[in-house]
């Protein structure tokens, strides 16, 4: 398998619920990487439109079970379409909604780009940062219809999202896809911006929603899904108190330990487990690379 260019052909899939104008970002933004034809949107059950004319493959899903029963089938779902189109394509890639894989345009133009130029590895794992909006330098509330990197400037390296989330061969995600059941490697030119703490406001709402969905049914309670919309904001907005913008250093993956990032447990290989907000408080905070500006 693989396109004509020589890059290898790569799917893109995820799973979202009510994502409103963010959505429509990550088909944009993946679209640019390997074709608007090769993404697949699985909707579990949006209510508010956002899965409709997105221009890629979308799929409604039943109500999955909640509770602890939740990531268990989300997992043996987008792992049974992983390996569906392993059939296909040379690639599946699985991220969140709010996740975006980036690469230095100067060096890898696209993500395939890199995986091409590494020997098409079999495994790949992502710099998971988590950015942050920063209010006191950061004022403005983040408009998705301008570039990302324009208006953000700040991160929190997060080992936990430093996510398996590329493979070539049918092993399967575990434990919300931070876990594969192979072993895989950190790219430190492959990075995922989590944008998940990337607006307060934003972050608010989010967190309201799912807090909402986890006294529905149970799902992720022990994450910050079962935290209140307050408790987070609390938390988020004791960490960016007092920033000093100018003594911010520049995140370095070469000082983040990536190669002895991955540890093996109970049949899986992971990062090991510090939850986003145990990351959120306790990593420094860091400067974006400056070559990836203009990539999202």
């Amino acid at each position: 398998m693989g396109s004509r260019s020589g890059r290898p052909e790569v799917a893109v899939i995820t799973m979202a619920r009510d994502e409103g104008d963010l959505l429509p970002v990550w088909v944009s933004h993946y679209a640019r990487h390997v074709g608007i034809d090769n993404l697949v949107v699985l909707d579990d059950n949006s209510v508010d439109g956002s899965t409709d004319d997105l221009g890629c493959t979308v799929h409604r899903v039943p109500p999955l079970k909640g509770g602890l029963e939740f990531e268990p089938v989300r997992m043996r779902l987008m792992n049974g379409i992983a390996s569906g189109l392993l059939a296909a394509y040379d690639y599946v890639v699985f991220v969140d909604v709010d996740e975006f894989i980036v690469t230095d345009p100067s060096l890898f133009p696209t993500f395939p780009d890199l995986l091409e130029a590494r020997g098409r590895p079999e495994t790949l794992g992502v710099v998971g940062l988590n950015v942050l909006h920063v209010p006191s330098a950061e004022p403005a509330p983040l408009d998705l219809g301008r570039p990302l990197l324009d208006q953000r400037s700040f991160a929190k390296f997060t080992p936990l999202m430093c996510k398996p989330s590329v493979k070539r061969i049918n092993a399967g995600w575990a434990i919300s896809s931070h876990a594969l059941k192979a072993p895989y490697a950190i790219d430190p030119e492959l990075f995922m911006l989590h944008l998940k703490f990337a607006d307060r406001d934003r972050l608010a709402e989010v967190a309201r929603l799912r807090n909402e969905v986890s006294k529905a049914d149970g799902r992720a309670e022990e994450a910050s899904w079962g935290k209140e919309a307050d408790q987070v904001l609390a938390i988020f907005d004791e960490v960016v108190a007092e920033v000093d913008p100018a003594a911010v250093p520049e995140f370095d993956p070469a000082a983040a330990d990536l190669e002895e990032m991955v540890i093996f447990h109970n049949g899986r290989h992971r990062t090991p487990k510090q939850g986003q907000i145990a990351a959120l408080r306790k990593q420094p905070l860091t400067r974006l690379p400056s070559r990836l500006h203009g990539t999202l």
